[in-house]
């Protein structure tokens, strides 16, 4: 038996209501550029939108005219999506609240995950949208899922409860030592302040 290995997300597709609302949510609210656009092609009743993230993947929406935007809660029965998580550069997320609020959207406010700062609201159909900014940038040739498994591993041998700012730091510092050689003889902290 092998596995089916996966290298990253293809796209999520969701089902939306009518094309309008699709658009002013993904592209109006949140700047995904809508880059392609076609019928569903199982059901051509529907439309397929598709819009760009920000890393060239895609989130393509389900569209009806027929539907109307539903502002309930998503089920979060087994096996439904609880939310999407969005990246957003710590400018944007500065600006987050503020954005929110100018248009009126209910908000959770900034919420401190240790590794990373969010944000959450609803979309117009009711499902939870977070807005995640992340509290470092991974060493060059490194990923953040790369640093957070070294946090991880970090946090527990510690006995601590979650990953914490000093977790990130101390899992960057150990993944540079791995990755990058030094011609001194000792990598330990020194202290040049001491002569």
């Amino acid at each position: 038996m092998r596995k089916l290995q996966v290298q990253g997300v293809h796209h999520i597709t969701l089902t939306g209501a009518d094309r309008q609302t699709s658009i002013d949510f993904w592209e109006g609210v949140l700047g995904m550029p809508f880059v392609f656009d076609q019928p569903n092609l199982d059901d051509p009743n529907q439309g397929h939108l598709y819009f760009d993230p920000g890393d060239g993947r895609l989130i393509t929406i389900f569209t009806n005219e027929d539907r109307t935007a539903v502002h309930d809660r998503t089920p979060m029965d087994p096996g439904c999506v609880h939310h999407l998580a969005f990246n957003v550069s710590a400018a944007s997320f500065a600006q987050a609240v503020t954005r929110l609020d100018e248009r009126g959207i209910k908000h959770s406010g900034v919420k401190d995950r240790g590794f990373m700062d969010s944000i959450y609201f609803k979309d117009p159909l009711g499902l939870l949208i977070e807005l995640a900014s992340y509290k470092f940038f991974p060493p060059e040739g490194s990923t953040h899922a790369e640093v957070l498994l070294e946090a991880h591993r970090i946090r527990v041998a510690r006995g601590d409860y979650n990953i914490a700012e000093e977790h990130l730091a101390d899992a960057i510092e150990l993944i540079v030592e791995r990755r990058t050689d030094t011609l001194s003889d000792s990598r330990a902290p020194a202290d040049p302040y001491r002569r």
